[in-house]
C-alpha cells in the first residue's frame, strides 16, 4: 500500500486537474451559448439559398454555369473538410475524421484523385499524416467565424472545378443537432442539383435585372459563402458543446478519483496508527 504522503500527493494532483477542468467547462459553457446563437442565425438564411439554388438548377435559362452541370464520369474528387483547432472536445474531431477516411479510401478503390482543403489544425494534422494532396488549408479560425478568411482556401478548390481539375466537390463537417448529440455530415457543395438542396423537380422561370449571367454568377457566389459559412458554424457551436460536455464528464471523473483516494488514505492512515499502537502494547507488555 502506498504510504500516506504519496496519497496526498496524488489527491492534490487531481484536485488541481479537476480545477482546470472544471474552468474549461465553464469557458465552454459561456462560448456554447454565443456560437448557437451564431448558428441558428446562420440557419435561416443558408437553408433559404439552397433551395432558391437548387430551384435555379432547373431553371429554364439561356445561360448555364459551370456549377450547375453534372459531370457524367467523375475522375477527380475535392473534399473540403472542416474540423476544430482544438483538441479536448471528445470524440467530435474522431468521428468526422473517421467518416472522411472512410471516404477517402471508397474514392481510391474507384481510382479516383482527390484534392483536400483542410479548416482547422486537428484536420490538417490528420491529412498530413495521412499523405492526402492537401492544395489548400486554414488554422487559427478563433472562435468567430470569418468569411473572408474562409473564402480563400475554397476559392482554390473553386477554380479547381471551373478548371475541370476536379469534377464533384464535397464539405464535410459535424452538424449540430443539441446539446448532447453531434453527427458527422458529408455534403455535396457542386455540382449543384436541386434533388440536393431540396429544389423541386419543376420547371422553373425567373425573369433576370440585369440579365441571367450576372444574377446567377452572383447567386452562386453567395450559395457557396453560406455554405461554408454554415458548416464551419455548426462545427464551432458543436466543438464548444462536446468541449463542455467532456470537461464536465472529466471533473466528474476526478471528483470519484478524490472520494476514492481519500478512502485509501483513511485507511493507509487507520492502519498506521494500529500499527502504532499494537507496538505500543507489545513494548509495555514486554516490560
Amino acid at each position: 500500500m502506498p504510504s500516506g504522503k504519496e496519497i496526498r500527493n496524488k489527491i492534490k494532483s487531481v484536485e488541481s486537474t479537476r480545477k482546470i477542468t472544471k474552468a474549461m467547462e465553464m469557458v465552454a459553457a459561456s462560448k456554447m451559448r454565443k456560437a448557437q446563437d451564431r448558428m441558428r442565425a446562420a440557419r435561416p438564411y443558408g437553408e433559404k439559398i439552397r433551395v432558391v439554388a437548387g430551384n435555379l438548377s432547373h431553371a429554364l435559362t439561356d445561360y448555364r454555369h459551370p456549377f450547375l452541370t453534372v459531370r457524367e464520369d467523375v475522375k477527380s474528387v475535392g473534399l473540403i473538410v472542416v474540423t476544430s483547432d482544438k483538441g479536448l472536445c471528445g470524440g467530435l474531431n474522431t468521428n468526422v475524421l473517421r467518416l472522411a477516411l472512410a471516404k477517402m479510401k471508397e474514392w481510391d478503390a474507384q481510382g479516383k484523385k482527390l484534392r483536400v482543403t483542410a479548416i482547422g489544425n486537428k484536420g490538417l494534422g490528420f491529412m498530413q499524416r495521412a499523405g492526402a494532396n492537401l492544395v489548400s488549408q486554414l488554422t487559427a479560425l478563433g472562435d468567430t467565424p470569418h468569411l473572408e478568411k474562409l473564402i480563400g482556401p475554397v476559392k482554390v478548390q473553386l477554380d479547381a472545378y471551373m478548371k475541370g481539375d476536379i469534377d464533384v466537390l464535397y464539405v464535410i463537417y459535424t452538424r449540430f443537432i443539441n446539446t448532447m448529440k453531434q453527427e458527422p455530415m458529408l455534403y455535396q457543395l457542386l455540382p449543384l442539383s436541386g434533388d440536393l438542396v431540396g429544389g423541386g423537380a419543376n420547371r422553373w422561370d425567373y425573369i433576370y435585372e440585369p440579365d441571367s449571367k450576372t444574377v446567377i454568377d452572383d447567386l452562386l457566389v453567395r450559395y457557396v459563402e453560406a455554405i461554408i459559412y454554415q458548416a464551419v458554424a455548426e462545427n464551432m457551436a458543436s466543438e464548444q458543446s462536446a468541449r463542455m460536455v467532456a470537461m464536465k464528464s472529466a471533473s466528474d471523473n476526478a471528483k470519484n478519483v478524490i472520494a476514492e483516494l481519500k478512502l485509501v488514505y483513511n485507511k493507509a492512515r487507520q492502519a498506521a496508527i494500529t500499527k502504532e499502537l499494537s507496538e505500543i502494547v507489545a513494548g509495555a507488555a514486554a516490560v
